[in-house]
C-alpha cells in the first residue's frame, strides 16, 4: 500500500513549515489556521474553537463505525541549538518533540482518504492544542469532544527516538505514566546567616527534604512498583548574607499504577508535614494534578498490533515493550473514549535525537510509513462491505 510521492513531499513541506513558526500550548493560532485551512480544501466538514485552538476535521463515506486520529500541535519553551533550513523563528520556541510531524502526517491522511475513500464509515481527525504540561485533551474532552463528535475509538501516534526507522510499539495496557506536579513552600523564620540560631533555616529544611523525598521510590515502595520523584525548581533567598523566611520546591512525580500515584502523594504530603517541624519550619504542599498513566484499551490495542504486522511485517512490531516514565495527555482522551496509543521509531541510519532535546528534529523519512500506517488502520477497521 504505497503513498503518493507527490503527497509525502508536500507533507514534509508543511512539516518544515510548522517547524520554522512553531506555537506554544493554546497559542497555535497559526498553527489551527493552516491546519483549517487544509481540511476545507480536502473537502472535509471543519469545526474549530475546541479547547481554544483544537481543529476537528469529519470525513465521512457511506454508514460504519466512527473512529478518531489524533495529532497534537503545540511546541515546547526551548531554543533551537540546531540549524536545519527549517530552523525556528520564534525566539525560545521550537518543536522538539516532533508534533510538527504529527500535524503534518495527519493532514496528509486526512488528504489520502478524502480522495481514495476505500473505506466506510466516518473519521474524525482531531488536532488537539497544548499537548505539553498544559492539558489540551482533558481540555477538548471538557468542552465536549466525545459528545459532540462521538466515537466508537480513538488512536494517536507519537514519533520514538529509540526505536529503528518504521517499527511500531504498543502494550495491551499502560505506554506512559501518570504525571502530577507539586509546589512546596516551606516557611521559616529570616536572620542574619552568622547567627541561624536566631531564625529557623527553611534552606536546610529543603536540603533534607530533597534527599528524603528520593527514598520514597527506593525505600517506601515495593521494588516491583514504578515511580519517580523529581525536584527540579528550588527557589529562596535574595542576599548571601539572610537567611531567607521561604523556600519553594517545585516538582513532578510519574507511576504507572493508579494505587502507586495515590500511595506516592500521601507519602510526600506526609514528608513535608513532618520532616521540617524538627528545623522550626512549616511545610505546605499544592498538587497540580497532570494526567493518569497513558493505558490502552485491549481491543483497541489489539488491533493496532494486527494493523502494523500487516503493514511493517511482524520483525518490526514490538508488543508488551516497557513503558515510558513519560506522560501523555492522550490519556485523557483514553479515559474517555476506548482506544489506543503507540509509537512509531525514529532512528535511522543515525540515531534520532532525544525527544526534547535542543537539537532534536523529526525525522521526515516517518511522514511515509506514518500516513500508510494511518492508512492501513481507517481501511482495516472500517472496511467496504461488498454492497460498496
Amino acid at each position: 500500500m504505497t503513498v503518493p510521492v507527490l503527497l509525502i513531499e508536500e507533507a514534509i513541506r508543511w512539516r518544515r513549515h510548522l517547524h520554522a513558526q512553531p506555537e506554544l500550548g493554546y497559542q497555535e493560532h497559526k498553527t489551527a489556521r493552516l491546519v483549517a485551512e487544509k481540511l476545507h480544501a480536502f473537502g472535509l466538514q471543519v469545526h474549530t474553537g475546541l479547547a481554544g485552538t483544537g481543529v476537528i476535521g469529519t470525513l465521512t463515506n457511506g454508514p460504519g463505525p466512527v473512529i478518531g486520529l489524533r495529532a497534537d500541535m503545540d511546541a515546547l519553551p526551548i531554543t533551537e541549538l540546531g540549524n536545519p533550513p527549517h530552523k525556528s523563528q520564534q525566539p525560545g520556541i521550537m518543536h522538539a518533540c516532533g508534533h510538527d510531524g504529527h500535524t503534518a502526517i495527519l493532514l496528509a491522511t486526512a488528504r489520502l482518504l478524502a480522495e481514495t475513500r476505500h473505506f466506510s464509515g466516518t473519521i474524525h481527525f482531531v488536532f488537539q492544542p497544548a499537548e505539553e504540561n498544559l492539558g489540551g485533551a482533558r481540555k477538548m474532552v471538557a468542552d465536549g469532544l466525545f459528545s459532540r463528535f462521538p466515537m466508537d475509538d480513538i488512536y494517536a501516534l507519537h514519533n520514538w527516538p529509540g526505536l529503528p526507522l518504521g517499527h511500531i510499539a504498543v502494550n495491551n495496557g499502560v505506554m506512559m505514566a501518570s504525571l502530577d506536579s507539586f509546589d512546596i513552600t516551606l516557611t521559616g523564620k529570616s536572620c542574619h546567616a552568622a547567627m541561624p540560631e536566631s531564625g529557623a533555616d527553611p534552606i536546610v529544611s529543603a536540603a533534607s527534604l530533597i534527599m528524603a523525598l528520593q527514598t520514597i521510590p527506593s525505600r517506601r515502595l515495593s521494588p516491583l512498583a514504578s515511580s519517580v520523584v523529581s525536584v527540579t525548581q528550588i527557589n529562596g533567598g535574595e542576599a548571601i548574607n539572610v537567611i531567607p523566611d521561604t523556600v519553594t520546591l517545585r516538582g513532578t512525580v510519574r507511576c504507572l499504577q493508579t494505587e502507586v500515584r495515590n500511595n506516592v502523594r500521601g507519602l510526600i504530603e506526609e514528608f513535608v508535614t513532618t520532616l521540617p517541624r524538627p528545623f522550626g519550619v512549616h511545610g505546605n504542599i499544592t498538587w497540580f494534578p497532570g494526567y493518569p498513566a497513558t493505558q490502552n484499551h485491549p481491543p483497541q490495542a489489539n488491533e493496532i498490533y494486527a494493523v502494523a504486522q500487516h503493514f511493517a511485517g511482524a520483525e518490526k512490531v514490538h508488543w508488551q515493550v516497557k513503558p515510558s516514565m513519560a506522560s501523555e495527555d492522550f490519556a485523557c482522551m483514553l479515559e474517555a473514549c476506548p482506544g489506543a496509543y503507540f509509537w512509531l521509531g525514529a532512528d535511522g541510519e543515525t540515531p534520532s535525537r532525544p525527544l526534547h532535546n535542543a537539537y532534536y528534529d523529526f525525522n521526515d523519512r516517518l511522514i511515509e510509513p506514518g500516513i500508510g500506517l494511518w492508512r492501513q488502520l481507517v481501511e482495516t477497521r472500517l472496511p467496504l462491505t461488498s454492497s460498496d
